[in-house]
């Protein structure tokens, strides 16, 4: 697939400058396309740490706006915030790790230049990635957004456990008493659904992973379901039953008892950038340290 970005001069730059890390990589990434001829693109916030012509501050809703390509520079927090202004733009991303983890900021400080040339000039590995819709219904007015990874339905109290209604396409599935539950695509499979004994489902794939957190009932287990599924869910009207609805680990707003929530797939998808030779695998073994019990970690004959 073709990356190149479509005629377009414009990358926007996404991260927290305020971060010397991210302030410094993106000060580099910037210097290096203007070099090249590009014009660069920055909330106006950062505009502080990226001054200079050809460098563009922006309200943040802007950033993607005529952008060819954005760049997020951080961990998988800052991926994924960029991830859903792309998707609504339709422009892909390729993240620079300046975090912890790194699973969808999969390019390292010292190949990020090379990386960024292979962007702009079509060479890197394009990957579509499926996003949720959540939308909450209060007081007659909806309540929505996107979610990459996944959206949580979260215990407000701690000690307290909720019980949590789950329909998919109008059938009733289960009451999953416990801390929680969550709706996971297969990026997010990976994340908070992983800690929480979900499946690792392979980002090509169609599906949703359902996932109850701290199910009171060991034998409540999660369960894998076609992506075009609509999931529902509700709580219980229990005394002081409290939640809140988490969209990729931002809150979306409290879910009170008999007021529903809907998870659908959404309409756009987010389209993120891999350097050539990106495997899968190889990403998983190395942030989930597969392999260090062995002598080497590598297949045989390797």
């Amino acid at each position: 697939m073709d990356t190149r970005p479509p005629g377009r001069t414009c990358v926007a730059l996404a991260g927290r400058a305020v971060d010397p890390r991210v302030g410094e990589a993106m000060r580099t990434l910037a210097q290096h396309l203007l070099g090249k001829g590009y014009t660069v693109r920055v909330v106006a916030d950062e505009a502080l740490a990226l001054e200079g012509a050809g460098v563009h501050a922006v309200p943040e809703p802007d950033l993607a706006l005529d952008a060819g390509l954005i760049v997020a520079i951080g961990g998988d927090g800052t991926m994924l915030h960029a991830a859903r202004m792309a998707a609504m733009a339709d422009v892909p991303v390729l993240g620079i790790n300046r975090g912890r983890l790194g699973f969808l900021a999969d390019v390292g400080p010292e190949q990020m230049l090379q990386s960024l040339d292979d962007a702009l000039g079509g060479r890197c590995q394009a990957e579509r990635r499926m996003l949720l819709a959540a939308q909450v219904l209060a007081d007659g007015r909806p309540i929505e957004a996107l979610a990459l990874n996944d959206v949580v339905v979260a215990k407000r109290e701690t000690g307290r456990m909720v019980d949590v209604r789950t329909w998919v396409n109008g059938d009733y599935v289960n009451t999953h008493v416990g801390d929680g539950f969550i709706i996971a695509t297969p990026t997010g499979s990976t994340a908070y659904a992983l800690s929480c004994g979900g499946p690792i489902v392979h980002p090509s794939l169609d599906a949703v992973v359902l996932v109850p957190v701290c199910p009171h009932t060991l034998s409540d287990r999660p369960i894998v379901v076609p992506a075009g599924s609509v999931v529902e869910i509700e709580l219980a009207d229990r005394f002081e039953s409290r939640a809140q609805v988490v969209c990729d680990g931002i809150v979306l707003c409290d879910l009170d008892p008999g007021v529903r929530l809907r998870i659908e797939r959404a309409k756009v998808s987010a389209t993120l950038l891999h350097p050539p030779g990106h495997d899968y695998y190889r990403i998983l073994r190395s942030k989930l340290h597969w392999g260090r019990g062995t002598r080497d970690g590598q297949p045989p004959g390797a």
